[in-house]
């Protein structure tokens, strides 16, 4: 089984995948936990154990891991929970990995991996042209065109940090719950808030989504889908004019997608080989 992961700044997103030859890409089971940057290897270990153990799953089944990671503090943490746990080396998506897709930007080793794998299972599973909106800490809107070719995007302050930098420079506003108000003309301080915060991230959303959908328009033959994934995907989607679904473990089979194209034969040996000199 292939043990993927993606680590935001919130949210640390983990799920296994099969890859047994009859059943390749199965989803045997995901989970969503919080993002501890000071998180020692072993606590990691320990909690992975542990999510593995609810589903009765031997970390020894485990022959792969890929991780994309925008924490860069973790990144060697991840690497030691990896060879301590699965005695495997893990892939990480950076620059030189293969991922089938042409990155047309000034500086491809800046852009992100978790934008990275949205772009490669957008286009594996949708088609292009697409975008996606990756609704976490920031918002990114990740541009793929008609031939696969991943052109950019745009990145925004997520919905999350944009309501508390209003909480935390107006003293007299107190912190309320973000959701979708009954109507947009709040009558009182609660649903003013609620209203301007919920329907002026919708503008923020489908403001950007117009024009970069007209910019797609002029070099593409169709329509392009735009998909929602993230932890507060739901909450926008449904609103917008423009998203067309939302699917929340898109970058996770992006994941999936990069690692079996960078399988060869002299990967899997290699886990193995860490195995048996470990045992």
């Amino acid at each position: 089984m292939l043990f993927a992961l993606d680590v935001g700044n919130t949210n640390t997103v983990l799920a296994l995948y099969n890859l047994e030859l009859d059943r390749p890409g199965d989803l045997v089971a995901n989970w969503r936990v919080t993002t501890q940057k000071t998180q020692t290897a072993d606590e990691f270990g320990v909690l992975i154990l542990s999510l593995l153990s609810l589903h009765k799953i031997d970390p020894a089944a485990v022959t792969g891991v890929i991780i994309s990671s925008v924490v860069p503090p973790l990144d060697s943490t991840l690497r030691r929970v990896s060879e301590r746990y699965f005695k495997i080396k893990p892939l990480f998506v950076e620059p030189g990995i293969k991922t089938g897709m042409p990155l047309l930007i000034d500086n491809p080793a800046e852009l992100g991996a978790d934008r990275v794998a949205n772009g490669v299972a957008a286009f594996e599973r949708y088609g292009g042209p697409c975008v996606v909106v990756d609704f976490g800490t920031a918002t990114s809107f990740d541009v793929v065109s008609e031939k696969g070719e991943f052109l950019g995007g745009v990145i925004a302050p997520g919905l999350g940090i944009s309501a508390d930098a209003l909480f935390s420079h107006a003293a007299r506003l107190a912190r309320v719950n973000i959701k979708k108000p009954a109507k947009a003309i709040g009558t009182n301080t609660v649903t003013n808030l609620q209203s301007g915060i919920f329907y002026g991230y919708i503008g923020l959303v489908d403001g950007i989504l117009e024009r970069v959908i007209d910019e797609l328009r002029a070099t593409s033959n169709s329509a392009p889908k735009v998909i929602a994934t993230g932890g507060l995907a739901n909450l926008i989607a449904d609103d917008s004019k423009y998203i067309t679904g939302v699917d929340h473990l898109l970058t996770l089979d992006g994941l999936r997608l990069i690692y079996q194209r960078n399988l060869t034969q002299k990967h899997a040996p290699r886990a193995r080989r860490m195995k048996e000199t470990a045992s």
